[in-house]
């Protein structure tokens, strides 16, 4: 497992790659969420440029079909998980990243504002590997450490932030193994 450390809001064993979708969070103190995302493009294809594309706001919207619907739209995610455990960070973690979109968490709307948000490649149904889990689990211990707001029951699914709207990261994310792995 890697040891990784954060600095000017950065991992240090991340590739950076630089996404302009992002702002200035209202207080960069009130970090205190984790949501976690899944994401593959095409639906269930895994292993091409197309995420990184989308992220860094060049996705040709003309490679695939389903990419329609992507056209103009601007998100991002603080970091990357790839299937093989690779780790892509594209927003500063004090930065805003755009994950979360229309959301609440505990009585408190618009989640990009104290939240952070790391992407898992993959779907609902297909099990995330054991690479991923060990990246998320060394990531969520340095956050926990780095950012006093931020506790283990504050980690959630997109689908806890935003139900009816979104379902990630889905049935196949094993909740369970996740808390053994960050058990602090």
């Amino acid at each position: 497992m890697k040891n990784y450390s954060i600095d000017r809001g950065c991992l240090n064993e991340a590739d950076f790659h630089c996404s302009t979708h992002f702002n200035e969070r209202p207080d960069e103190n009130d970090i205190s969420l984790l949501v976690v995302h899944n994401i593959s493009l095409p639906a269930g294809t895994f292993g091409n440029s197309y995420i990184d594309d989308l992220f860094m706001g060049t996705l040709n919207c003309n490679a695939h079909h389903s990419f329609s619907d992507l056209k103009g739209l601007e998100v991002s995610a603080h970091c990357l998980i790839k299937r093989c455990g690779e780790v892509i960070q594209y927003v500063p973690f004090n930065k805003r990243a755009w994950h979360a979109g229309v959301s609440s968490f505990d009585g408190v709307d618009g989640c990009n504002d104290f939240s952070i948000g790391i992407e898992l490649e993959g779907t609902d149904t297909i099990a995330y590997t054991s690479m991923q889990y060990q990246s998320l689990s060394a990531i969520a211990k340095i956050l926990i450490k780095h950012y006093p707001k931020l506790t283990k029951a504050r980690i959630v699914g997109h689908q806890d932030i935003a139900p009816g709207r979104k379902t990630d990261p889905g049935e196949s994310f094993d909740w369970s193994y996740f808390y053994q792995l960050i058990d602090l």
